[in-house]
């Protein structure tokens, strides 16, 4: 399964750490977000990554080149931030079958194979991380109601008035059934060709999306301090695991 990881955005609510570095170069405890990135989809076995990049691109590329860890990098260009819809149709005529999608500004310990686990079973069209966060900051996310079974049934960007408190989180997997989909999109109030538009209309045209609860945790590194946060948890995870491995030595 091949992995696709969307990296073009400016990252302007980083600022001053992307001054002079695209968003994934933030580096969160020594290593860039991408790499951070990289390193999982490695590990869930991505057969090739398809990166997109824009802003200071240079930069991405300089730093990985053609391969990582032995798995191939093609690069493809979103000349202008319109939305990750609009990124996503950038690498159409790279994928021809299910595949991973990760947002390049999040960083994950979390139970990502669950979710390609589930992909594999030919059951679901999509499935896709989701977390409970407190009422009062769904509205700044892609909101999901479920059904009994776990399927999503409605999804809605940023809402003023959230239907619940589950939210999207960075990590997808699809059909190509997706690309289509993209194509229907038309710009939110925002002026952005939106992915939850686009998963809504997966869900309009019956196809079956799972969600799976997240277990472990995300930061989407949208602010200078969500990047402290994730680089306090990323330690704090590598000392659990060191007291870990000391107690069954």
């Amino acid at each position: 399964m091949d992995a696709v990881v969307l990296a073009a955005g400016e990252g302007t609510r980083l600022r001053p750490l992307t001054d002079d570095k695209p968003k994934g170069m933030v580096e969160v405890d020594d290593q860039p977000i991408l790499t951070h990135c990289f390193d999982q989809l490695v590990e869930l076995g991505a057969d090739e990554l398809i990166v997109v990049v824009g802003y200071l691109k240079e930069r991405i590329i300089d730093q990985y080149g053609d391969e990582y860890e032995g798995v191939p990098i093609t690069y493809t260009h979103q000349r202008e931030q319109r939305g990750l819809a609009h990124a996503l149709l950038s690498v159409e005529e790279h994928i021809d079958d299910d595949f991973m999608l990760m947002l390049g500004d999040n960083i994950f310990q979390a139970n990502l194979n669950d979710v390609v686990r589930r992909q594999r079973e030919d059951r679901a069209d999509a499935a896709f991380l989701v977390e409970e966060v407190p009422w009062g900051e769904a509205s700044r996310y892609g909101v999901c109601d479920t059904n009994k079974y776990g399927e999503i049934t409605d999804v809605v960007e940023k809402p003023d008035d959230p239907p619940s408190n589950l939210v999207m989180t960075g990590f997808y997997t699809f059909t190509p059934a997706i690309f289509h989909a993209c194509h229907l999109v038309q710009p939110s109030n925002r002026g952005e060709y939106e992915i939850s538009e686009a998963i809504d209309l997966l869900i309009q045209s019956g196809r079956t999306i799972d969600a799976i609860g997240l277990e472990g945790w995300r930061i989407d590194v949208g602010y200078p301090e969500d990047r402290d946060e994730a680089e306090e948890r990323l330690q704090e995870t590598a000392f659990e695991s060191g007291q870990s491995a000391s107690a069954d030595d």
